[in-house]
């Protein structure tokens, strides 16, 4: 008798084991291209697979980068940068316009394109710092764009989704039970809500431990690092360990209240910074990435959603970005993985098991050359100059607790000078500061403090970086308002 219950037993061993796996959520990760010298995109792609890296998030639907994704079998989710909200909203033809150069023309039937999975609406239109300036907008895009999905076959293949922001869901008390959305957004997030469910698309959000010991003083660094020895928070009977599961559950509450309790939910952005602040170094970013995998493998879920882990999780990000904005800090330029180059800051586990990440592979670089503040000269305008160099260039490796902090003067000075002449693609003109600046071929890096060497692009690659956002922004318009004159 008892022979004959074992194929039984092992069917439903196997249908659980099954369905547990099936709640694992796949890891991917973000890339950006807000770059000076962006590492070109068919050297993403082999660093993608090189290292077992299955989906990817981008910021846009840039030219450049889809082709280079065509028949790479990564799950994409491609984006709409915020400044086309309005035209989408008020454009149905627009929207479908869009779909169609970005989605339609690259999309992967099966075949040799693009697996294109999402349409991200926006890149986090609700930060609180934008104010009114996009959030009015999302719906009625998310709506069109929806509607051109439809329109071109795509429902269901590809879902539309909106990414939230960190700050879009809080809670006073630092209680998840008291979590909820802020009451500007309130109304907005359940009309988004209402149509995430309708078309079967999960909720987009970003969590960010980093920027929460930033600005909250009960958290600890040890609780962010998912730390053994951390004090855990106690909310009721309900015991948190770590950053992650109270911010999670501080979003599971502020969904409840609105009447979306089981929404699947994607950890959109996630990661640690190594440069530009306190607490930002390649060893605690390792150490944070480490424990999130670790914990998001285990399966344990948060107290609020036990066994129930997001249905995907995207590291930010994959490269350092030396020209994102700074408005929030200095350390928004250094969230990589991987530095601008393709080089691994740290190890961790993506796929690939135990072997090290691989790292960028025949890369071109500029000529090995560097400018530095020339001693000879009298320097007492060399503050200045530095300053104004600065002011254009990436120094933010230079801010307190930033990797080129200690470096004494006039080091600094020499590290803002060649921050300027590399971005400027090593123009002799762009080593002059009045006369302060000094060309060697003599590697000026210091300990930790990297003097980089940009990477060799071509002009027409800088050329359409540069006016990518511009054109296409631009492009919306004008067919927005032809549509308006001849409809």
């Amino acid at each position: 008798m008892s022979l004959n219950l074992c194929p039984i037993i092992l069917f439903f061993f196997f249908f659980f084991f099954i369905l547990t796996i099936s709640r694992v959520g796949a890891i991917g990760i973000n890339w950006g291209n807000t770059a000076s010298h962006p590492l070109p995109p068919p050297k993403v792609v082999e660093l993608l697979k090189s290292n077992n890296i299955t989906k990817v998030k981008l910021f846009d639907a840039d030219p450049l980068v889809l082709p280079a994704l065509s028949g790479s079998n990564i799950g994409v989710t491609v984006g709409i940068p915020n400044t086309m909200l309005r035209s989408f909203n008020s454009s149905k033809k627009a929207a479908e316009s869009w779909v169609h150069d970005n989605v339609t023309r690259y999309f992967s039937n099966g075949g040799s394109g693009v697996r294109i999975e999402y349409v991200a609406v926006g890149d986090e239109p609700f930060l609180q710092r934008y104010g009114e300036q996009f959030h009015p907008f999302v719906i009625g895009a998310a709506t069109n764009i929806q509607a051109a999905l439809i329109k071109a076959n795509l429902e269901g293949k590809v879902r539309v989704v909106v990414p939230c922001s960190f700050d879009a869901f809080l809670s006073e008390s630092n209680l998840p039970s008291k979590g909820h959305f802020r009451s500007d957004l309130n109304k907005t997030m359940i009309q988004l809500l209402t149509f995430l469910s309708k078309h079967g698309s999960p909720f987009f959000v970003t969590i960010s431990p980093f920027v929460t010991i930033h600005q909250n003083k009960n958290i600890s660094l040890a609780f962010s690092l998912f730390k053994e020895t951390a004090h855990p928070h106690n909310d009721s009977h309900r015991t948190y360990k770590n950053s992650f599961d109270l911010s999670y559950d501080t979003l599971i509450n502020a969904l409840s209240i609105v009447g979306f309790p089981k929404i699947d939910i994607v950890v959109a952005q996630i990661g640690w910074p190594t440069d530009g602040a306190t607490n930002a170094t390649p060893s605690i970013a390792e150490t944070f990435m480490k424990s999130l995998i670790n914990h998001l493998h285990s399966k344990l879920g948060t107290p609020l959603r036990p066994q129930d882990p997001p249905i995907e999780t995207y590291i930010f990000s994959l490269l350092d970005e030396d020209e994102r904005s700074i408005t929030t800090g200095n350390f928004e330029r250094h969230w990589g993985v991987f530095t601008f180059d393709g080089q691994a800051k740290y190890q961790v586990d993506f796929g690939q098991g135990s072997k090290n990440l691989e790292n960028a592979q025949n890369v071109e670089y500029l000529p090995s050359k560097w400018c530095v503040v020339n001693n000879n000269r009298d320097l007492s305008n060399a503050s200045a100059r530095a300053s104004e160099a600065c002011y254009v260039s990436d120094c933010t490796a230079l801010s307190p607790g930033g990797s080129c902090f200690n470096i004494s003067w006039p080091g600094n000075i020499s590290y803002a000078f060649n921050s300027y002449y590399q971005q400027h693609d090593q123009r002799t003109d762009s080593c002059d500061f009045g006369g302060l600046g000094l060309i060697t071929t003599v590697d000026p890096s210091v300990g930790n403090c990297r003097f980089s060497v940009e990477l060799h692009t071509s002009q027409s690659d800088s050329l359409h970086r540069a006016c990518y956002f511009q054109w296409t922004t631009l492009l919306t318009t004008i067919l927005v308002c032809l549509l308006r004159f001849t409809l």
